[in-house]
């Protein structure tokens, strides 16, 4: 019997306390799991399972949620297969549950590759990649999209990635959670679908940019300008005492929803999903921070994940 998420491909480095190891999936290219000196940081799910909340799912080319399934391109109606039945959304892009072929591998890095042709409502042919690489004396580690359209007109174009970064062996719940977001974007509590423009989280509880004790809070929330620091990269992060796990990207991810489930499946306890975005959901409608790939053009971005004060 196979395995929902095809083959397991596992890439290490380092050695000892520094010996840092992930595997990624064939289906959906998504991150099962990264360790470094045997300890989690992020939430993890069995190799015969199928990822819970979408975990490690890469999102391309939109994340999050096109609202109503349904856009318009050249004045053209767009309709997308309802992938999120009980919102009448399509949700998360068009490659989670395509399988990838490896592209590249060695000890250290994987990349996969995958190619979409003209889809229902998609009418962008395009080939997408994703290099997984660890530095073991970092240690961390750097995830790279490409995206490329293979077509004969402007590809508008979101990426984003679902991570649930793990502080390690901490209890989530302990930590303090800190975004680098100036913003955050209403939506409408039954179908998540933006109400209306961003809004600033000065003065607000959503203010983040100088942590809050995750106990407590519950978020499915987008949040926008996120402001890359003097190095170029946004950061956030889950910490306690200056322990955790922080989530870095390049400034072209300007948005990050997070999501504080209860609890995570096969874990028992809870846990935060810290998305990085290029774009806020429903991009395909508002415009609001899409990419524009032209044809034979291709587009490229990088974050990563790496433990703190190991």
């Amino acid at each position: 019997m196979s395995r929902p998420t095809g083959e397991q491909f596992e890439i290490a480095s380092g050695t000892g306390e520094d010996r840092a190891r992930a595997v990624v999936t064939e289906v959906g290219a998504s991150l099962r799991a990264f360790e470094v000196g045997g300890v989690p940081y992020v939430e993890t799910f069995g190799e015969d399972d199928t990822p819970p909340l979408g975990a490690g799912a890469v999102l391309v080319p939109w994340p999050n949620r096109v609202g109503g399934a349904t856009w318009s391109h050249a004045g053209v109606r767009q309709q997308l297969e309802v992938t999120e039945p009980v919102r009448g959304n399509a949700i998360h892009g068009l490659v989670r549950r395509e399988s990838w072929t490896v592209a590249e591998r060695d000890d250290a890095a994987l990349t996969l590759a995958v190619e979409v042709g003209e889809e229902q409502g998609w009418p962008f042919p395009f080939r997408t990649t994703i290099t997984y690489a660890l530095d073991g004396a970092t240690p961390g580690l750097t995830v790279t999209h490409t995206v490329h359209n293979a077509g004969n007109e402007e590809m508008p174009l979101g990426v984003g990635t679902h991570p649930y970064p793990r502080p390690g062996d901490l209890d989530v719940d302990d930590c303090v959670l800190t975004l680098a977001a100036g913003t955050v974007l209403p939506v409408d509590p039954e179908t998540m679908v933006p109400t209306g423009k961003p809004l600033s989280v000065e003065g607000t509880d959503l203010d983040l940019r100088g942590g809050r004790p995750v106990r407590g809070l519950a978020l499915d929330t987008a949040f926008g300008d996120c402001r890359p620091g003097d190095d170029g990269l946004v950061r956030h992060s889950l910490t306690r005492d200056g322990s955790g796990v922080e989530v870095w990207a390049e400034a072209s991810f300007g948005w990050v929803q997070v999501f504080t489930p209860d609890e995570f499946p096969g874990k028992g306890a809870r846990a935060v999903a810290i998305e990085p975005m290029t774009c806020p959901p429903d991009a395909l409608n508002s415009g609001t921070d899409l990419i524009t790939v032209a044809p034979g053009d291709m587009w490229i971005g990088r974050w990563g994940i790496r433990p703190l004060d190991r």
